[in-house]
């Protein structure tokens, strides 16, 4: 048994098969619902249901509360169809999706940035193209059926030139994959991913002047989109904040330093949280989304790009909808979920 599933106002539609969650339907379809971890955790795939049933799978509190499930919201991740629904999502549009795909990948290049992060460079199979929006993230596939999931640092036209992604890697003590990635991974490694996945990424179709957000690691999808958009010549107006507890946290601040040179339109505010006498740091201090507030009283006519640790995330979604008057539907995120925060999350709820 199939259930049909209409998202408005686009009018796509999808079908999704008996116990399948509403987001791999829209997937596998190739629509491009809005989605972050697939996993119930982050809260980014939810979405208004305007008619139809669903039933939830495990998702955690923050993602979805009971209020909210009251009030029609879902997770589109863990929500499976018990007869024919009808969606709201205003992110869906008729972009089609990239095919999503499954191949071997060599590890090409092992990079230190900082003392705990390392950038992956992969090399893809010759024969094979691997097309995606800068943003979106890639699955690593590990042998005991485990996923790690990290973001593309480099565009995609970057390919061409040389061929391959990026990736940054933050070491996690006690990880299972950035334990690996630190000590015993080395060069020519073969290792298997999937994508592209996510629905992060530019909306290109908007003049509005733009918020780079971004904390420790998620500044590689936001990297991925400064390369796109000085590849395309775009000239809206783009102030990157970027935050880390310590200024060496800030691994890439000379790349970013060099595009200004490059960019007019682009402007760098860094931001550290914990500075100590010896970082002889003269920036600005504090949380990163703070220092958005504190230079934009009024961010109705923006659009905000977010990336980084679900705290970062989740507060500058709020606090910039509440007291600088962000539309909803012009925020768009990657929240970094780790497998820590996941079991810490859990045990809560």
């Amino acid at each position: 048994m199939s259930f049909q599933v209409t998202v408005q106002p686009s009018g796509r539609s999808f079908s999704a098969n008996s116990g399948e969650a509403l987001l791999a339907a829209a997937i596998r379809q190739g629509v491009g619902l809005p989605y972050g971890c697939k996993d119930g955790a982050c809260g980014s795939c939810k979405c208004k249901k305007i008619q139809g049933s669903v039933t939830h799978g495990p998702h955690q509190l923050k993602a979805l509360s009971p209020e909210e499930e009251a009030q029609g919201l879902i997770l589109t991740c863990c929500a499976v169809a018990t007869s024919d629904v009808v969606l709201e999502s205003r992110q869906v549009t008729d972009e089609g999706a990239f095919p999503i795909k499954k191949m071997p990948v060599r590890v090409n290049t092992l990079t230190r940035l900082s003392h705990d992060v390392i950038a992956l460079r992969l090399q893809l199979p010759a024969s094979d193209t691997f097309k995606y929006h800068a943003g979106q993230y890639v699955e690593f596939l590990l042998r005991d059926g485990d996923r790690r999931s990290y973001s593309m640092a480099n565009a995609p036209h970057t390919q061409t030139e040389t061929p391959g992604i990026e990736l940054h890697i933050r070491h996690m003590p006690g990880g299972k994959f950035t334990d690996q990635v630190f000590s015993t991974m080395k060069e020519k490694d073969i290792l298997r991913v999937e994508g592209p996945y996510g629905s992060f990424f530019l909306r290109e179709d908007s003049a509005k002047p733009m918020i780079l957000l971004a904390s420790g690691t998620g500044f590689a999808p936001i990297k991925a989109l400064i390369e796109h958009m000085q590849f395309k010549g775009m000239t809206r107006p783009a102030v990157l904040y970027w935050g880390g507890r310590r200024p060496a946290d800030l691994y890439m601040n000379d790349w970013v330093q060099a595009r200004l040179a490059e960019l007019p339109h682009l402007r760098y505010v860094p931001v550290v949280s914990d500075a100590l006498p010896e970082d002889h740091w003269t920036g600005r201090t504090g949380f990163v989304h703070r220092a958005v507030l504190q230079d934009f009283a009024d961010l109705s006519g923006h659009q905000v790009y977010a990336c980084g640790a679900p705290i970062v995330v989740d507060s500058a979604k709020a606090d910039f909808a509440a007291l600088a008057g962000l539309p909803v539907d012009e925020f768009f995120a990657d929240s970094f979920t780790t497998e820590a925060d996941k079991a810490k999350d859990l045990q809560a709820s």
